[in-house]
């Protein structure tokens, strides 16, 4: 199988996941000729808006954000050579009371449609236990399941071949921490934080070097968030190696490989490599 008719899907929750998570990823498949597809489940309406949170007069509301952060993540989709965007206009901070069924038909559709061989997604913890990230994790093993299947809904069945998660080792997560501060979600009132993998957890490593500079571009791009990301233009070298150098994953099923080798590619068995 050459590069130009393999297809990869990352599926997240938010504006800006795309580039902070997979964006070196996405840049490089691109590059390489390989159709990349992006689907969000939100447009971010619950964010900030250069540092201001909602309800304060600086800030132009959850219906405007959303069209604003709409608007950056397709700028920063191009920058990193995304084929598609898809939004499924689902609520921010409110993705994991979603209607499951409605939630996976609507990934099902998009899965059919693409007809990616691999999809990357967040792992179930959410990283640092985000509800939002959680829910599409869950949505998206869900959906490729029924993808799969005949019976659910219309549509030409599609077996996706690979899945993989986000999964940050302890010298990435110090090095966003290092950035953002502690990452942390509150949820019902407990603080959730980032549980780093363990080195031998790690399946696969993509190395992304040559591809900083067109993160670092994706990142510009979503400038209503701007405040949040000043930090990383004055990170270690070592620590920005750490976030742009390389991206790790866990590939959570395959049905092409297996064993306990690092792979260094997504695509590894599926043209038989």
């Amino acid at each position: 199988m050459g590069a130009d008719s393999r297809r990869l899907m990352v599926i997240a929750a938010h504006p800006d996941d795309e580039t902070l998570g997979f964006g070196g990823v996405l840049a490089r498949y691109a590059s390489e000729g390989v159709e990349t597809f992006l689907v969000t489940a939100t447009r971010g309406q619950g964010g900030r808006y250069h540092g201001h949170r909602a309800g304060s007069a600086e800030h132009p509301g959850r219906e405007a954000l959303g069209r604003i952060r709409e608007q950056e993540l397709k700028e920063a989709s191009r920058a990193l050579g995304i084929s598609r965007v898809s939004l499924l206009d689902y609520e921010d901070q409110y993705l994991d009371r979603a209607n499951v069924d409605d939630a996976v038909a609507a990934l099902v559709r998009e899965i059919r449609q693409a007809r990616p061989h691999v999809i990357l997604t967040f792992s179930p913890d959410g990283a640092y236990g985000h509800p939002d990230h959680i829910a599409i994790s869950q949505f998206t093993f869900a959906a490729i399941v029924a993808a799969a299947n005949g019976a659910f809904g219309g549509g030409e069945p599609h077996v996706v071949s690979k899945l993989y998660y986000i999964a940050w080792n302890t010298r990435t997560w110090s090095a966003y921490q290092s950035a953002f501060k502690k990452l942390v979600s509150v949820v019902d009132g407990v603080e959730r934080q980032a549980t780093p993998w363990p080195d031998w957890a790690i399946t696969t490593v993509i190395d992304t070097h040559a591809w900083g500079p067109t993160v670092w571009e994706a990142v510009a791009c979503h400038r209503s968030q701007v405040a949040g990301y000043a930090a990383l233009k004055t990170l270690a070298p070592a620590d920005r190696d750490a976030l742009w150098g390389s991206l790790s994953f866990y590939r959570a099923f395959s049905l092409v490989n297996s064993g306990r080798r690092v792979e260094t590619d997504v695509f590894e068995g599926v043209d038989g490599k």
